[in-house]
């Protein structure tokens, strides 16, 4: 059996009782950190507050090469644990299909998620998101503009984008940066970049931070450390400009 595991937001004590359970009879406990992290803990104080060693596994063990991962699933009891909810990420869902082929069973418990933690803190309508992206850092001459593209697809439509912002070994994007790159992503392509940001940090931890404003003033701020992301607003229903003005730093556009 393979156990998807989510561990929700911010630190080992956001696991649920359910997955507590799981990670506690499990025969060995995985840890995958390329899709997120817990920002708020360690290692150590997962092993710790779970009882159990936990093993981080790497992309490539997760997308080119988890027979070991399948070997010790088809054999007893492997935990699989993932930041926020499992499968929201694509590299879950292909390696659950890849385990199905290979005979072995799964089975998913879920976790808190920034697609739904993100309306609570910006008060942004969750009916009201079109499709999500990711801001990648550029890498040499590689600088897509795909995030920008669907920001703007959704703003034709009157949806809020949610922008994931690039997680690397040693390196955590940040709201600025983000706000930076789209800004040279429209004068590339010379659209307008979108006028009116929201940056969310740490979202589920004590010192969550969410300021709304003009890409400049936001840019000036300074959100702490990791993670965040960004939310591009289409044109705010009243309730959503009340709470923004209310439960978040507002700084007008």
């Amino acid at each position: 059996m393979l156990t998807f595991i989510g561990l929700g937001l911010s630190d080992e004590k956001d696991i649920s009782v359910k997955g507590l359970e799981a990670i506690r009879s499990a025969d060995i406990v995985y840890l995958e950190t390329h899709t997120s992290r817990l920002t708020g803990t360690t290692r150590a104080a997962m092993e710790q507050f779970y009882g159990r060693p936990v093993i981080p596994v790497t992309r490539e063990e997760m997308e080119v090469r988890p027979g070991e991962i399948l070997a010790r699933a088809r054999e007893g009891q492997v935990a699989l644990l993932c930041g926020g909810d499992p499968m929201v990420s694509t590299t879950h869902a292909d390696l659950r299909l890849r385990a199905r082929a290979a005979g072995v069973e799964t089975r998913i418990i879920h976790g808190a998620s920034i697609e739904s933690a993100v309306c609570g803190e910006t008060g942004l309508q969750n009916y009201r998101f079109g499709k999500s992206t990711s801001i990648p850092f550029p890498s040499g001459n590689w600088f897509p503009t795909t995030p920008l593209e669907t920001v703007l697809a959704n703003l034709a439509q009157r949806l809020h984008t949610l922008v994931f912002l690039d997680i690397q070994e040693g390196r955590f994007m940040t709201v600025p940066q983000g706000i930076a790159l789209l800004g040279e992503m429209a004068a590339r392509v010379g659209r307008p970049a979108p006028d009116f940001l929201v940056g969310v940090a740490r979202a589920g931890s004590p010192d969550t931070f969410v300021a709304a404003g003009s890409p400049g003033r936001l840019a000036a701020l300074d959100f702490g450390p990791p993670l965040h992301v960004l939310v591009v607003p289409a044109e705010l229903h009243p309730v959503e400009q009340e709470y923004l003005e209310a439960f978040t730093r507002y700084e007008g556009c």
